[in-house]
């Protein structure tokens, strides 16, 4: 396994290690001794998944208490990462990656820091682990398309959600 800093602190990039023959893949997606070993020591809680199709985009969501350790089970995302903490020098800059079925990269994305995707397969499905239970009343809304974040994206018209086009939650 391969730990690198992004340019955002805090912001990791893990690259498993995939074994690969004639008959597939084979990747251990997490392993508590290994990720302590690595510097990483996060008590994880809740595991989910979200399934969606090609040129949909999700988020731009965190809070102040979530870690999240994203991957991608499936076909392909273009993920965005934002600094939201007012008090940090790096305060609303990202950064982005691709993580895929084939790379099998993850990035850990610390509290305060918001993350959203595009599915750029025809379908994809995002795994993140995280060290809290979700709490939808905690959580920020970033828009994805904000001209002050000045964010790119690999696509210009994206499926978005009410919540995501709004930049908050509508009832």
């Amino acid at each position: 396994m391969i730990v690198e800093k992004t340019k955002l602190d805090g912001v990791l990039l893990i690259k498993p290690d995939v074994f690969e023959d004639f008959r597939g893949q084979y990747v251990e997606t997490y392993n508590e001794d290994l990720y302590r070993q690595n510097g990483i020591d996060i008590p994880f809680k809740q595991d989910d998944i979200s399934v969606s199709s090609r040129h949909v985009l999700r988020g731009i969501h965190g809070d102040a208490e979530t870690c999240k350790l994203i991957s991608c089970h499936y076909g392909k995302f273009y993920l965005v990462v934002i600094n939201n903490d007012p008090d940090s020098g790096q305060y609303r800059q990202w950064d982005s990656f691709v993580l895929s079925d084939r790379n099998r990269h993850q990035v850990l994305v610390p509290p305060k820091f918001g993350n959203g995707h595009l599915v750029l397969t025809d379908m994809a499905i995002f795994h993140y682990k995280q060290n809290t239970y979700y709490n939808p009343k905690g959580q920020f809304t970033l828009r994805w398309n904000d001209p002050e974040l000045g964010l790119w994206w690999p696509v210009k018209d994206p499926l978005v959600s009410r919540r995501d086009e709004c930049g908050h939650f509508v009832s």
